[in-house]
Formats: C-alpha cells, structure tokens, sequence
C-alpha cells in the first residue's frame, strides 16, 4: 500500500491571542475617537502650539518613565492582571480628562493615563510572544496590528464628527470603550491557560544587557525611537494642527488624514506579516522605514486636501509594512522560553522617547519656522533609522 505524503499544516492563531486582537480592535476605535480632537481640545484652554504638543508627549513621557516598573510587575504578577489594571487606568483618567477645567488639568490626568497604557501595551507583547507560534509570528503581529488600524480607520473620522458635538465628548466614549476591552480580556481569557505544565522549565528572564549583545534588538531600538517620534508623536500632534491651519477649519479634517493614515497602514499589514515570516524581516522594515520617512517629509509641503491624503495614505503604507515584522523579530529575539518582560519594555521605552522628543521638536520647529520644517526633520529621522538594520542580523528563520 502506497502512504501518502503527510501534509505539514501551518499552527493555528490560539484563541487566547484572539481575544487579544478584539480588545486591541476596541481600544483602537476608542483612541481614534480622541487623536483628532485632543491637541485642539488643549488650545482651547488658550496655549500655543508647542504646548498642546506637550499633551501628546507627556502621555507619552509617562508610559517610558513606568516602563521598567511595568516590566517588573508583569514577571511579578502575569500578563493578564497587568494588562486589565493597565485598562481601567486608563480608562479612569480619560474620564477624568473629559471633565478637566483647566491645561494643567488636562496635563494631569493624560500624563498618569500613561502609566495605564505602558502596563497594556507591554503586558499585550508579552502575551503575543508567549503565546504565538513561532512559525507565525509575523502573521500574528499584522493580525493584532490589523484589529488596531481597521479600529484606527473609523476611530479618528467618528472621533472628528463628535468633536463638533463638543471637544469633551470622546474623551467619555473612549473610557467606556476600555473598560469594554478591560471585561472581554477578563472574561474570555482565563488564569489557567497561561499557566505552565507542571513538567515545563521554569521560563528565565531575559534581560536588557543580554539583548542589547544582538545587533537587530539594537536595530529595532532605533527604528522603535523613529517610528514613535513620526506615527504615535508627530502625527497625532502636529498633523491635525497643520490639517486645520493650512488645509481646512474643520475637525473632520483632521480625522480624515489619521484615518487615511490608518487605511494606508491596514493594506501594508495584509501582506507584511505573512511575507517576513518566509522572506525574513529586515526587507520590510528596512523598507517601511524609507517608505514612511519619505512619506513624512513630504507631507509639510502639501497645500490641498487631496494631496495631504496621498501622503498621509503612503506614509501609512510604510508603516504597515514595518509594524509587524519589527515586532516579530522582537519575538525572535526574545523566545517563547524566556521571560521577556524586560527586554520588550526596553524596546516600548524607545518608542515611547521618540513619542516624547518628537512632537516637542516639531511643535517648537512650527512656531519658530514652519510646518515643512518640522515634517522634514521628522521624516529624516526615519530615514536614519535604517542604517542600523543594514549591518544587522536576520532573526526570520528562513531559508
């Protein structure tokens, strides 16, 4: 009798990774809501421009000096219970924002909204490293990315109609919106499933010194500062400032461009992902960098509506092409055996300085010279981010 060849089958996405990519698809729709009305929100309060940027970067601030500190309690306490406090933190101070009487006010409560979100968003890659097969990686980073941009796309066009309601309006959504992801996380995903066997080695710490021995982790470090100085930073500070003075008056505005932003990365993660887990991953973020730096440039220099969505869309593409395998190849490096509560938290703090710096260079760049100005600097400080990864290693194991 003949035996037929066995026909090897590719791992399946665990639930527990899509229970996480629903709560991301609701925390996205609810932070789209607030990006387009935030930075007017604060000059509503009659400051300039460089500090409604401080808004953005003290957020930011927040997640980086709190990032050690939530990589502890992750190896300390689990993913999950870090990953829903961080939730409801959030969602308490963005309540709170809603009600803010005064800047100062709203500095407070955004800044301390960091701390919550530094403790997501590094529990939620903890948990992605831990639970997704190696073979996959990169699928499962465009599928979680993917859930954050389909979120991304409506979020800021829904979020700029219900700033003409009145700028206080989203910041209210938005907290309901996280203590619904908070509830889908608690209820779908169990203690249990996390836990070990009984016969498994204990997972060992991987620690910042040791990763910084591999030349991509110091890669993925610089293309993370870039990536948070341009897409988390400058583009939700400035670029609805620079919509609304140079292109048109109008909130929508403003939400168009992040949405198209969001629809440009969405097509790039389609592709990028799968790809970089049989090509490799330096290809796409050597050229997501370039793409989007290019892009960024650019889109200071544009004078009407239909071009400022031409870049925004390229710029997004670049983006997209760069998340996920950036993020896989953190995976690589990390290890489904070793704690890399550390590690990955080293890596959000880079992006989380880039997010600081950023928007605060280019709010000052602005009010000193021009929004050109400030899009150019930006975009070149992606394009530099890629020396680093043409001399680092490829962690993809390809052929």
């Amino acid at each position: 009798m003949t035996t037929l060849p066995t026909v090897t089958e590719k791992p399946r996405i665990p639930r527990e990774i899509w229970v996480l990519i629903a709560a991301a698809f609701v925390i996205a729709i609810g932070f789209g809501l607030i990006t387009p009305v935030l930075p007017s929100f604060a000059r509503s309060f009659d400051v300039g421009v460089t500090a409604s940027s401080i808004i953005v970067s003290a957020f930011a601030f927040f997640r980086l000096i709190f990032a050690p500190a939530g990589g502890r309690l992750i190896a300390k306490f689990g993913e999950r219970p870090i990953y829903i406090t961080g939730l409801l933190i959030v969602a308490i101070s963005t309540g709170a924002t809603a009600f803010a009487q005064s800047y100062w006010q709203v500095l407070l409560f955004r800044s301390l909204g960091g701390i919550g979100s530094t403790m997501f968003t590094v529990s939620a890659v903890a948990l992605i490293v831990r639970l997704a097969p190696p073979t996959i990686r990169g699928r499962v980073s465009s599928a979680y990315g993917s859930a954050f941009l389909l979120g991304g796309i409506g979020g800021p066009v829904l979020g700029g109609l219900l700033g003409n309601l009145g700028l206080r309006i989203p910041f209210l959504v938005y907290a309901v919106a996280l203590v619904i992801a908070a509830a889908i996380v608690a209820a779908m995903i169990r203690t249990e499933a996390l836990r070990p066997a009984a016969d498994a080695p204990q997972r060992a710490v991987f620690t910042v010194r040791e990763a910084l021995q591999d030349s991509a982790y110091r890669a993925s470090m610089g293309s993370a500062v870039a990536n948070g100085w341009a897409n988390f930073g400058v583009r939700n500070a400035i670029l609805p400032l620079f919509a609304t003075a140079v292109i048109l008056d109008e909130p929508w505005v403003a939400g168009a461009a992040l949405a198209v932003f969001a629809a440009g990365n969405a097509m790039g993660l389609t592709f990028s992902g799968r790809l970089s887990d049989r090509i490799g991953r330096r290809p796409f973020i050597i050229g997501g960098l370039l793409v989007s730096g290019l892009a960024t440039m650019i889109t200071g220099w544009v004078g009407t509506l239909p071009l400022l969505i031409l870049v925004s869309a390229v710029a997004g593409l670049g983006a997209g092409v760069l998340n996920p395998a950036q993020q896989a190849s953190i995976a690589d490096i990390v290890r489904q055996d070793r704690n890399g509560g550390p590690a990955i938290a080293a890596v959000q703090m880079s992006s989380d300085l880039g997010s600081i710096i950023g928007p605060i260079i280019a709010g000052v760049l602005v009010d000193e010279g021009s929004y050109g100005l400030a899009f150019a600097v930006t975009g070149l400080i992606g394009l530099l981010a890629v020396i680093p990864w043409l001399r680092a290693r490829e962690t993809a194991n390809v052929a």
